[in-house]
């Protein structure tokens, strides 16, 4: 039976991440496309190699475009997104012909411990949930008490989020799929209990000694 449960756990991962596509809203992170047939020198850029320069969408969800602005693309879905920029550019060019495509998924570091068969830090796509955060680690072990496991945020690392995995695997249930988010961190334990001090201070403490020391490398 746990094994069984085990192999869910990873093929959810991977029907959840499918399902995700077509929901997907842009974030921080991602790259994107953008063809304006009219006027080229606003289009995504490709070298003589093919490499090609996308437009970024930065910490603060905006993108800059040429004769159109900053347009805050945080929370949009690409349809959204095409018909703001067509808009504005429709100031300036007749009938904009606009497509616009992610070409590659801002990603968020996450943290799973506890009983799984692989623990440690992950990049997860943005939009990622519970179970593909779990898939990374490799799945729960033998031991996972899987009817209350933890998830803290870490803007809010005393606020324990239990997640009964179980009712999720066995129900499909997945209101409880949370997504997952930059510093996030999941904990399973052999028995549902978790002590703050104990088992998740020393790792946060860990957490915010390398998130520094990675920050200060960048500012460098």
């Amino acid at each position: 039976m746990k094994k069984k449960l085990a192999a869910m756990v990873m093929g959810l991962a991977l029907t959840t991440s499918g399902a995700m596509a077509s929901e997907y809203t842009m974030r921080s992170g991602d790259q994107l496309s953008i063809v304006v047939t009219q006027e080229p020198s606003i289009s995504t850029s490709v070298n003589a190699s093919g490499t090609m320069t996308p437009y970024l969408v930065r910490p603060d969800g905006r993108v800059s475009i040429p004769l159109a602005g900053e347009i805050n693309a945080n929370g949009m879905t690409v349809a959204q997104f095409t018909e703001e920029l067509r808009t504005r550019l429709s100031k300036y060019i007749v009938d904009p012909d606009v497509a616009v495509n992610v070409v590659k998924l801002g990603t968020v570091r996450v943290y799973v411990f506890g009983e799984v068969n692989r623990p440690g830090a992950f990049e997860l796509t943005k939009g990622h949930t519970v179970i593909d955060a779990i898939g990374a680690a490799s799945g729960f072990n033998w031991d996972t008490a899987k009817k209350k496991i933890y998830l803290i945020r870490q803007d809010r690392p005393k606020e324990l989020i239990a997640i009964n995995l179980n009712r999720m695997l066995e129900t499909g249930d997945m209101s409880e799929n949370y997504e997952m988010r930059e510093g996030d961190m999941l904990y399973l334990t052999k028995n549902s209990r978790i002590s703050f001090s104990r088992d998740i201070a020393p790792i946060f403490s860990s957490i915010y000694t390398i998130t520094e020391a990675r920050q200060n490398i960048n500012d460098d």
